[in-house]
């Protein structure tokens, strides 16, 4: 395993560059490992790029060219991972047609490694939901929705672990309360439980038992909220072992990810990409040892 070590901020997000200490150290002349996460979120059945409308996001986006760009990366980089933290359905006639089965299809296409589940993937209810992840070659991450006596009892996963370049990596995924969000006859028996409580226990079970070198919760809770309710932003602030939250459901478009200090004043990365699939988000982790320092360079990338 590599050797894991608190973030410390030692240069501004703004300028699309963290350099932390690092989560690993290279053994003397191997090449320092690299990690490339790609990430989407709210792309909401956009298949096609906007419309040629004259609005701010004509011709933007569409699922083909972000299956351009990914190879693109994917070419040029060995390791990489490419993740969504949910709201696929819901937002053109195809998903009004076809219940959600191209985009699981075009997301199995282009590789996704993993996705949790957003409000508006209950949708069609979940017996389609259930339908449609059969779809997928990838797992859909939920480890605070308790689907016992539904259609979608063990069809999801709590967490993933997954290899790259000798990095070990553990996701998870975490879900927004449904009540009041989702009409209550599509999500039936779903249990909610409380995403800090949850995702600190996943986060600390990846870390300490997994031996996972990087923890990444992908989320559906929303960037930031005035009122009292759990956001990507508390949740960073009420954790111990989560490096990386790529959040979704507010359609926050940042232009570079933010630090949350957690509860031992470690800085926490939360990125989020807007909605349509008008954004690719990119965060490159390298690990280079030595002086035991992390580097993030972060670039979210139009399509």
């Amino acid at each position: 395993m590599l050797n894991r070590r608190i973030f410390l901020r030692q240069a501004a997000v703004g300028g699309g560059l963290l350099l932390l200490p690092g989560l690993a150290t290279a053994l003397p002349g191997r090449p320092t490992p690299r990690l490339t996460i790609l990430h989407t979120n709210d792309w909401h059945s956009r298949i096609d790029p906007f419309p040629d409308d004259g609005g701010r996001n004509a011709n933007r986006g569409g699922a083909l060219r972000r299956m351009h760009l990914i190879r693109q990366i994917r070419a040029a980089e060995p390791n990489v991972i490419l993740l969504d933290s949910g709201d696929i359905f819901q937002g053109t006639p195809y998903f009004n047609f076809f219940a959600g089965e191209l985009e699981m299809k075009l997301m199995t296409r282009m590789g996704y490694d993993a996705a949790t589940i957003g409000n508006h993937d209950f949708d069609g209810g979940m017996e389609n939901l259930a339908t449609q992840m059969k779809h997928a070659n990838f797992p859909m991450l939920s480890a605070n929705y308790d689907f016992t006596g539904t259609p979608l009892a063990g069809k999801t996963q709590p967490y993933q672990i997954l290899e790259r370049g000798g990095i070990r990596i553990g996701l998870f995924g975490l879900g927004i309360e449904l009540a009041g969000l989702v009409p209550e006859q599509l999500y039936g028996k779903t249990t909610y439980q409380d995403p800090r409580e949850v995702g600190n226990a996943t986060a600390r079970l990846l870390r300490e038992d997994k031996k996972c070198d990087l923890v990444i919760c992908l989320s559906h809770l929303g960037f930031k909220y005035r009122e009292d309710k759990v956001d990507d932003v508390k949740l960073a602030s009420s954790s111990r072992d989560i490096d990386i939250i790529l959040g979704g459901h507010t359609h926050t478009f940042l232009d570079a990810p933010v630090e949350v200090p957690n509860q031992l004043g470690e800085p926490v990365i939360v990125n989020q990409v807007g909605f349509g699939g008008l954004r690719l988000g990119r965060l490159d982790v390298t690990f280079p040892g030595g002086g035991r320092r992390r580097c993030v360079a972060c670039n979210n990338l139009r399509v």
